[in-house]
Order: C-alpha cells, then sequence, then structure tokens
C-alpha cells in the first residue's frame, strides 16, 4: 500500500493543515448503496426547504481555501476549490452529480461539512503520494480529458506519485488515471481542513460519516490522518 506524505514546505506555508485518508478495501461499487442514495436525498431536502445551504466563499471553511490559492498563484474565483465548486454548483441546481456510489459518498459528506473531498484508485497510483508544491516540470491529465496534458505551474500545491501528478490546484480536479469507478476496489478518499485548531472535530466527525457509508460495500475501511506533526501515513 501506498505511503502518502506532507512536504515539510507545505506544513511550513499551511501549519494548521489537516487530512484524514480514508481508504477502503474491497469495495463492491456495482450494488446498491441505500445509505448513500437516502444521504443525497436528504440534503437536496434540506436545501429545498430551506433548512441548510452549503458553505459559501464568505464561511471561513471556503474562505480559507481562497487564501491558500492566491498564495501559490491560483485565483480561486476562477478555478475553485473543489468544494466551493461542487456547493455553488447544488445551491443552483438543487441536486447533486451523481456519478457513481463511492464518489457520491464523498461528495455529499464534502458538502455537507464544508471541506474538500477526493479520492484516488489505489491499483492506478504509481508509488508512494506526494503533497508538496510542484516545481512545474510535472503531467497531469485532468479528469475527464484522457488526451490533454498539463504542465502545474511552479509553486502549485498538488498530490503527486511517481507517474505524475493527481491532483491540480491542491483540490480543485482530480486526474483522470487514478479515478474512482465503479469497478474500483482499493479507494483512498481525501478530507481536507486549513483550520485543524478549529474545525479538526469536523473532519473527524467528516470522515467518520464517510467511513459509514463506504463500510457496508467494503472488506475493510481504514482512517489515518496528516499534519505537520504526523506528516507520513501508511495507507
Amino acid at each position: 500500500m501506498p505511503v502518502f506524505r506532507l512536504a515539510p514546505a507545505l506544513a511550513d506555508a499551511f501549519p494548521d493543515t489537516l487530512i484524514a485518508l480514508v481508504t477502503a478495501t474491497g469495495l463492491r461499487g456495482r450494488e446498491p448503496w441505500p445509505r448513500t442514495a437516502a444521504a443525497l436525498e436528504d440534503l437536496e431536502q434540506q436545501l429545498a426547504a430551506g433548512a441548510w445551504r452549503p458553505a459559501d466563499e464568505t464561511d471561513p471553511r471556503i474562505e480559507s481555501w481562497h487564501t491558500a490559492y492566491r498564495s501559490f498563484g491560483t485565483n480561486p474565483r476562477r478555478v475553485r476549490p473543489s468544494v466551493d465548486a461542487l456547493g455553488r454548483r447544488l445551491a443552483k441546481k438543487g441536486t447533486l452529480p451523481r456519478i457513481n456510489p463511492a464518489v457520491d459518498s464523498y461528495n455529499v459528506v464534502s458538502v455537507r461539512h464544508g471541506l474538500p473531498a477526493g479520492a484516488f484508485d489505489l491499483d492506478r497510483v504509481t508509488g508512494d503520494v506526494d503533497i508538496r508544491p510542484a516545481d512545474g516540470t510535472e503531467s497531469f491529465t485532468p479528469l475527464g480529458e484522457p488526451d490533454t496534458v498539463e504542465n502545474p505551474k511552479p509553486g502549485e500545491i498538488v498530490y503527486a506519485d511517481t507517474t505524475g501528478v493527481l491532483t491540480r490546484h491542491w483540490n480543485h480536479r482530480d486526474a483522470h488515471r487514478t479515478r474512482v469507478t465503479e469497478d474500483s476496489t482499493r479507494v483512498t478518499f481525501v478530507l481536507e481542513t486549513l483550520r485543524a485548531t478549529r474545525d479538526g472535530a469536523l473532519l473527524k466527525t467528516a470522515a467518520d460519516e464517510l467511513r459509514g457509508l463506504l463500510a457496508p460495500h467494503a472488506e475493510g475501511t481504514t482512517v489515518h490522518q496528516l499534519g505537520p506533526a504526523q506528516p507520513r501515513a501508511a495507507v
């Protein structure tokens, strides 16, 4: 299993970072996931009733990501953090996209708690995964665009394995190579905060909720945390 590592430069620049790694093995993505379906419907009903709204960029959870994006040269209103983009889509359309049960699970947890989320098919990851500033030489193929190759800007925060970049702009967009499908059986899901002092408990709650959605459809699940005090985790 790969090791996820938080680079010292990232820990120094964002000292209140905390990342939850929820790993599921033996996933069964082609069977019904009724708890995930119910969670999606419940959130959409709350929005329709006016009982809840997704966090927007005035919320400190989202604002912290906008500030981080600007610090490494990304305009967060043109290239939005994943949770910001997902929340805006939900607020506008009234529904979340249905991709597949595993992706739907992390999407609903992400937008419910205002925390960015993503996932990697571990069978498509090569070597270990580093969360670090890009040097500008790496290659990235965006999700849904298998014939496109991009190069992150130097200093842009990325997840990268030994083959290339797995996410650009920290959490804006995942790579096509490591995308999670209905046939993915070994997956690490990622939930993130830049405000661990304030939102560490929220991150734990979100990770536990995601694990609860995954567990009925997996042979095993684990949760690890990454932060400046614990910059390495073998998933």
